[in-house]
């Protein structure tokens, strides 16, 4: 399929699932939607347990495997717990999530920012999004034709988080830009990189 990779990120768990049911509706294909949403605190899936929501028991970390394909059943249905490098424990399924811990032919050096980057997401949204799943959220991702590309977009707008407008607010505290070590990089910091950078 020739067309590009569209990307969304959510406050809630809530918002980002009923993106993906939609996405599924709409008849976008399983292997084609991804989903990873923070799970510090057991927020989304309780130490392996379905807890009210789509994973099933015995989701576990490192079930990379058919839980990240997604599933016939949908993506939902294939959620698995995981640590992704970077952000931390999430809740995950479908193709992002397989790049972003290295499942996929070790493709993705770099976490959550290096799978999306990789899909063609730009830098400026990438660490967004990367640095808005460390901070609770959820992301979905859809690969979709061009012809599609509207469709998918006006579903995922639903609920979905402005990245320019978030970058702002992580700036207003100091933010600059996303770190995988969880340290925060400031402007002075990019400043003195692009200095060493010149030389």
């Amino acid at each position: 399929m020739s067309g590009r990779t569209i990307a969304r990120l959510f406050d809630s768990y809530d918002d980002a699932a009923q993106s993906v049911r939609d996405l599924e509706a709409a008849g976008f294909a399983h292997a084609d939607i991804s989903l990873v949403a923070n799970n510090a605190d057991n927020r989304v899936v309780e130490d392996g347990n379905a807890g009210g929501n789509e994973a099933g028991a015995g989701a576990e970390v490192g079930a990379v495997g058919g839980a990240l394909a997604g599933g016939g059943a949908g993506v939902l249905a294939g959620l698995g717990l995981l640590a992704i490098p970077g952000v931390g424990p999430v809740v995950a399924a479908g193709w992002l999530a397989a790049l972003a811990v290295g499942a996929a032919g070790g493709a993705a050096a770099g976490g959550l920012l290096g799978a999306l980057l990789g899909a063609g997401i730009s830098k400026e949204h990438a660490e967004v999004f990367a640095e808005g799943v460390r901070r609770g959220g959820a992301l979905v991702t859809v690969r979709t034709s061009v012809e599609r590309h509207d469709e998918a977009s006006a579903i995922l707008d639903k609920n979905a988080v402005d990245p320019v407008s978030r970058r702002a607010e992580y700036a207003s505290s100091g933010w600059s830009a996303y770190n995988p070590d969880g340290s925060l990089i400031t402007e002075a910091d990019l400043d003195r990189e692009r200095q060493t950078e010149r030389l």
